[in-house]
């Protein structure tokens, strides 16, 4: 009789990307007894890359076991369960190659996925929450007193000493909360990381598009402010002037953001860099729709980049996972560039929640969920440690009478 187990893996990053860990364990599906544990700090990694590599060690970790068995993953990263199951598709190029290396474990007909609630995922929760404090300390994870023994554990590498605070998990449970308050160096004794940068992220101001509400990204007309949008951009360097602690000022290529950083710069007496990587998502032939309108011309399309952020815009364009992908690249490199320094960042409403987004280590539907007015100031500033911290979001008081 062919021998069935669950795996049931995750992984979290406290930046995303930022320090992280995953874990996973390998349960005897007959008896419910936990057979082996698994876990393992990762360094400077991804959020769905940590998932992906404790999907790969809780495989290893069964195949260890009984390499003849059937195999029923259970995650709470739909990301992971959607992909592996094949019907969603795999661009990122960190992901790719764990994936397939995870599909090459056991026979594709022998393993099974099945997404579940994070609050029935405590088990691998709590292990990748473990190894992450562990490799914060500059410990390797080992298994808690009285714990099922670690098998299957696969390659693990020697962490190099770490220093510096850790703040919330990605995806954080009142247990591993807790675990994490204790096993982490608290404020008292977290070294001078000394001043981040910072980064004030300026939202141009209204095209003629705007009040409309239409698509407006970097494949469109690229249009210019309005009247409207020329006094907002006034507004956002008045209230810049005032605030005074702006050092560099980088726009997105765009005519939109580099009319609003040139307002900004007249008055703050500072010249403007032009940044690629600054610039808005390319919509595709949505591009000067409305949300209603693409609904009516391309509702399976609509549904699609709605519910997968890999999907594309009817006729190409960018997917979300694309723009994410590039605001992640611009940010590390900025943020090695303008270390303990403040710079106003002139761009769109996608790079700007993108930017919030990966700060708050949210998931990518949070971009859904995020109200981002023309001409509105947020800010995010950058530790030496990794961390993060979001300081404003969309504000407009510069904008009233």
């Amino acid at each position: 009789m062919t021998r069935e187990f669950i795996v049931e893996a995750d992984g979290g990053s406290r930046g995303n990307p930022g320090p992280a860990g995953y874990g996973a364990v390998v349960v005897d599906a007959a008896s419910g007894e936990t057979l082996a544990e698994a876990a393992e700090y990762l360094g400077v990694v991804t959020n769905n890359v940590a998932e992906y590599r404790g999907l790969l060690a809780g495989l290893r970790a069964a195949r260890d076991l009984d390499p003849s068995a059937s195999v029923h993953v259970r995650m709470d990263s739909k990301l992971v369960v959607e992909q592996m199951s094949g019907r969603w598709k795999i661009k990122h190029p960190d992901m790719k190659p764990l994936a397939t290396e995870a599909a090459r474990v056991f026979p594709a007909d022998r393993v099974t996925y099945e997404w579940i609630p994070r609050a029935e995922n405590k088990h691998a929760d709590r292990l990748a929450n473990e190894a992450m404090d562990a490799g914060v300390r500059g410990e390797q994870w080992e298994p808690a007193a009285g714990s099922t023994p670690l098998q299957g554990r696969g390659e693990l590498r020697e962490q190099p000493p770490r220093t510096g605070t850790v703040t919330t998990a990605d995806k954080p449970t009142a247990d591993t909360r807790a675990a994490s308050q204790v096993a982490s160096p608290g404020w008292s004794s977290a070294p001078d990381l000394g001043a981040p940068a910072t980064f004030v992220l300026l939202r141009h101001g209204e095209t003629p598009l705007t009040p409309q509400k239409r698509f407006s990204g970097s494949g469109g007309t690229d249009p210019a402010l309005s009247p409207a949008g020329l006094g907002q951009a006034r507004a956002a360097a008045d209230a810049l002037a005032r605030r005074g602690t702006i050092e560099v000022i980088l726009a997105s290529p765009l005519t939109r953001t580099r009319q609003t950083a040139a307002a900004v710069a007249e008055r703050l007496g500072l010249d403007v860099t032009v940044d690629d990587g600054l610039r808005e998502t390319d919509f595709g032939a949505w591009e000067g729709l409305t949300f209603g309108e693409v609904r009516e011309r391309h509702p399976d399309d609509l549904n699609a980049w709605l519910a997968d952020p890999e999907a594309h815009p009817t006729g190409g364009g960018e997917s979300f996972a694309e723009t994410a992908t590039r605001i992640a690249a611009t940010r590390d490199r900025l943020v090695a560039a303008h270390a303990g320094r403040t710079v106003l960042l002139v761009t769109h409403v996608t790079p700007i929640k993108t930017f919030v987004r990966l700060a708050l280590g949210a998931p990518a539907e949070s971009l859904f969920r995020m109200e981002l007015s023309a001409a509105s100031l947020s800010a995010v500033a950058y530790y030496r440690d990794g961390n993060a911290s979001v300081r404003l979001f969309n504000d407009t008081s510069h904008l009233r009478p």
